[in-house]
């Protein structure tokens, strides 16, 4: 596919922060470059998750032109993504971390993907600040027992061919606006982080559309700087399990979903208390208190689905992405 003499299609960056005056500081430039660079309609929102620094005054001194959105409590990565993603007038979303530099030609390979009608949105390569190496490129999506997972890293020796991927990161994700608007964002049960945009995939490949990774672009991205200002390490890891766990009670079709559900509850507790996991417990427990939320987000995806007459379960996007793939040769490593 090659670039036309259409003009650029328009983009909304939406930035969440929660006390990242000093990623502003540094990163902000580089998107300004990317934008200015790719010569297209721009607007920039970013969403103050009720920071304690001095993010907002530095925003409003210094770039007066971005739109500020000031929240009154701090809720969370998905929420804030929300706010900014609602207001979005522009044609795609570009959905940034604080953390993240953009390399001056990020867009510029990127843009030939809306053409076509089916996507649904496109990452780059991520690159590590310390060493260089690539942090995340596509994934792969397969079933371990009754669990979905995408943590395969692969790319493709054809640079050129159009490369699906499992999710879209939410640290540089370029997504269509309409369709993103249209589904209303992320699911705001996974706040305040962690897995929302493996679920946004999710919920994209199954009503159709794709999601895609582009290896000519790339960002370069200070991992877990703005996580790490969250309580204590096993905070965390309780969160990120509890939202797996979300994961799999949405998207499973109800056969899986009670084996699923078998293989948690009498393989992984055992294994987690015997590798001394406690955390795991917490999530679990988290888990159950949510069910009516659960319950909720699945029935929101069933109306999506007979909205879009679609009917996909994760078995029919894991073999779609397959067949997408079949001929190329993969070079591929495990997470």
């Amino acid at each position: 596919m090659t670039s036309t003499s259409k003009p650029q299609k328009s983009i909304s960056v939406v930035i969440p922060n929660y006390n990242g005056k000093h990623l502003l500081e540094r990163n902000l430039p580089s998107v300004y470059d990317a934008l200015n660079n790719a010569k297209t309609d721009f607007e920039i929102i970013i969403t103050d998750d009720c920071s304690t620094d001095s993010s907002i005054e530095f925003i409003q001194e210094n770039y007066p032109l971005i739109r500020l959105i000031i929240s009154s409590q701090n809720q969370g990565f998905s929420v804030s993504c929300n706010k900014g993603i609602a207001l979005a007038e522009k044609d795609l979303v570009l959905l940034l971390n604080t953390d993240i530099e953009l390399n001056k030609d990020f867009f510029k390979s990127q843009f030939k993907y809306f053409e076509l009608p089916d996507t649904f949105g496109v990452m780059s390569k991520i690159i590590g600040a310390q060493n260089g190496e690539a942090q995340d490129t596509a994934r792969f999506l397969k079933y371990s027992g009754f669990k979905i997972k995408a943590n395969n890293f692969y790319r493709l020796e054809d640079e050129n061919f159009l490369t699906p991927t499992a999710y879209l990161s939410g640290a540089n994700a370029i997504i269509d606006t309409k369709k993103l608007q249209e589904i209303g964002g992320f699911d705001e049960i996974f706040s305040p982080f962690y897995c929302e945009d493996f679920e946004l995939g999710l919920r994209a490949w199954r009503l159709g559309w794709k999601c895609y990774y582009d290896p000519k672009s790339y960002c370069i991205h200070d991992h877990s700087s703005t996580t790490k200002n969250y309580r204590t390490r096993n905070w965390v890891k309780a969160i990120f399990f509890r939202n797996r766990l979300f994961v799999h009670a949405i998207h499973l079709n109800k056969n899986r979903l009670v084996l699923w559900f078998l293989q948690i509850t009498f393989l992984d507790l055992l294994f987690m208390w015997i590798g001394l996991k406690f955390y795991y417990y917490k999530s679990f427990g988290m888990f159950l208190k949510n069910l009516y939320p659960i319950i909720h987000s699945r029935k929101k995806m069933k109306e999506l689905m007979t909205t879009h007459n679609s009917t996909l379960c994760i078995d029919d996007v894991i073999n779609k992405m397959n067949k997408m793939l079949e001929g190329q040769t993969i070079i591929s490593r495990r997470n």
